[in-house]
């Protein structure tokens, strides 16, 4: 490893990958700080073009995680976003199976909360699954979501990239008037809210198709588990006709706080739930603080910055510009090659510019949490 992407992203390791391209942890030398960057390489107008849309994309919210910076390098270009290691919504099933309500409606709140951000920019997000909700590795404190992967987002009045009658998702998260073909909407997203909030509840994937059916008789009675205030608030996100459902994520964060308001506190029994990191190890070279070494660029020869050497006598010298001025010399044997040493002082910050996908194809255990091409 060690390629350095337009003269600041580093390459650490690859944590992701899609079907066209890959995600990886990346060192910023700019901002002094790990990333994650998705890496494109470009193939067709088409694949870009969506690539350039998504970079494009600027919503500054806490359970939000959109593209930050963008950067190209010959035929290849990326774009960052907040490195985020506890894993996804489907990790976080996988490790406990069906939640609690009560934390169930913490999780909720929080991505109807960023939902409500992101509608607010006129972005329908098309693509709401618990592989796209990703968490903070808040250990056993409150748990923190991040909204991710807006690969196939779509800014209401843009003109689609695809034909008026391909339905763009994820099949058993697409509401009824997607799979008409209807112009991409809110409502669709929060219909693809309730889905998930199911499967949180119940710890599998619900039957999008056999709950359409049942909504068509009429509000079915809460599945085992859960609690009735919170069945009203779920049932309303999956009215099959959007006209039913609530209007807003404003208006479905405000009734899922008064369901939540009528749960049961937690028991002492319960169990504890953790949200732990799922990033692996950091490769050979890399530490904490960033790389032990500095690679100017790609392609280039690398070089440590090291100390002058001052143990064995010194002598003077003469600048290139109008001055003199002393340095050191060596006068003892041969000097070794320069030691590794940290990274180089970055030039000033500037300010983050802003990453996701979707369709991704899975990838093993502890490096899927990532948003996916």
């Amino acid at each position: 490893m060690g390629e350095v992407f337009a003269g600041r992203y580093e390459l650490v390791d690859p944590i992701g990958r899609g079907g066209v391209g890959a995600v990886w942890r990346v060192w910023d030398h700019r901002r002094r700080r790990y990333v994650a960057a998705k890496v494109l390489q470009q193939r067709d107008a088409h694949t870009l073009l969506r690539f350039v849309r998504e970079q494009a994309l600027r919503i500054d919210h806490p359970y939000v995680l959109a593209p930050a910076s963008w950067a190209a390098d010959d035929d290849k270009v990326l774009f960052t976003m907040d490195l985020v290691g506890g894993g996804s919504l489907a990790h976080l099933i996988g490790d406990y199976g069906p939640l609690p309500p009560r934390y169930v409606c913490t999780l909720l709140d929080q991505l109807l909360s960023g939902l409500a951000a992101v509608h607010a920019e006129g972005v329908v997000h098309r693509d709401i699954k618990p592989a796209n909700i990703l968490l903070e590795a808040t250990g056993t404190g409150r748990p923190h979501v991040r909204l991710s992967d807006f690969g196939i987002a779509l800014t209401k009045g843009e003109p689609r990239l695809t034909e008026a009658n391909y339905v763009m998702g994820t099949p058993g998260y697409f509401a009824p008037e997607q799979m008409m073909g209807e112009e991409p909407d809110f409502p669709a997203d929060l219909f693809a809210v309730g889905l998930v909030a199911l499967y949180l509840l119940s710890g599998h994937k619900p039957d999008a198709d056999a709950l359409i059916k049942l909504f068509e008789q009429g509000v079915p009675n809460a599945p085992t588990g859960v609690p009735e205030p919170l069945w009203q608030v779920i049932a309303n996100l999956l009215q099959p006709d959007p006209e039913d459902r609530f209007r807003t994520a404003t208006g479905a964060r405000k009734a899922l706080l008064a369901a939540t308001e009528m749960l049961p506190e937690p028991g002492i029994d319960d169990e504890m739930i953790e949200v732990f990191d799922h990033l692996g190890p950091l490769p050979e070279g890399f530490g904490p603080e960033g790389p032990f070494r500095t690679i100017r660029r790609a392609g280039a020869d690398t070089k440590a910055d090291t100390k002058a050497d001052t143990d064995t006598g010194t002598g003077t010298g003469t600048g290139t510009g109008t001055g003199t001025g002393t340095a050191h010399a060596h006068n003892g044997p041969t000097p070794q090659p320069p030691g590794p040493q940290g990274p180089i002082t970055p030039p000033p910050s500037e300010p983050p510019l802003f990453l996701s996908g979707s369709g991704s194809t899975p990838v093993p255990s502890g490096t899927s949490w990532v948003p996916f091409l």
